[in-house]
């Protein structure tokens, strides 16, 4: 049940535009700073493992290897295959780490999650108090 939910959420996630496949596009967002979270297929090639790690070394975004094969993986997300893929928002990230089940394999990503969370909330909590404080003065 909780690997459907899982997979659930990255075709969620597909549809509502904040995920990227392939190793070009994840490389992308990992050097711009917007993967929130990198997944890698459990049979990805070596160069492929190589490759995501050197995308994600040196920032604090997370690699998380599945314990999906590439033709699951891709079946979730609409495509023939996926050996990588990067989930863009981080509530999403958060959500598809709780789904995996193993509370204690994935605690310290689940707390870096959790914070980056809050963070993200807060940033949009004062934006919308700034936009109110433009349109109307601040009180």
């Amino acid at each position: 049940m909780e690997r459907d939910r899982s997979l659930g959420l990255l075709s969620l996630s597909r549809k509502g535009g904040n995920i990227v496949l392939g190793e070009e596009q994840v490389g992308a967002m990992a050097r711009a700073g917007r993967a929130r979270l990198v997944l890698l297929a459990t049979d990805a090639g070596p160069h492929t493992y190589r490759r995501a790690k050197s995308f994600v070394a040196g920032t604090a975004q997370p690699l998380l290897q599945l314990g999906y094969d590439k033709d699951t993986l891709g079946d979730a997300l609409g495509t023939t295959s996926c050996a990588i893929a990067a989930i863009t928002d981080v509530r999403l990230a958060q959500a598809f780490v709780k789904t995996l089940g193993e509370p204690e394999k994935y605690a310290q990503l689940l707390q870096d999650l959790d914070v980056r969370v809050q963070r993200v909330e807060k940033r949009r909590a004062e934006e919308k108090a700034h936009r109110c404080n433009v349109r109307h003065g601040k009180k």
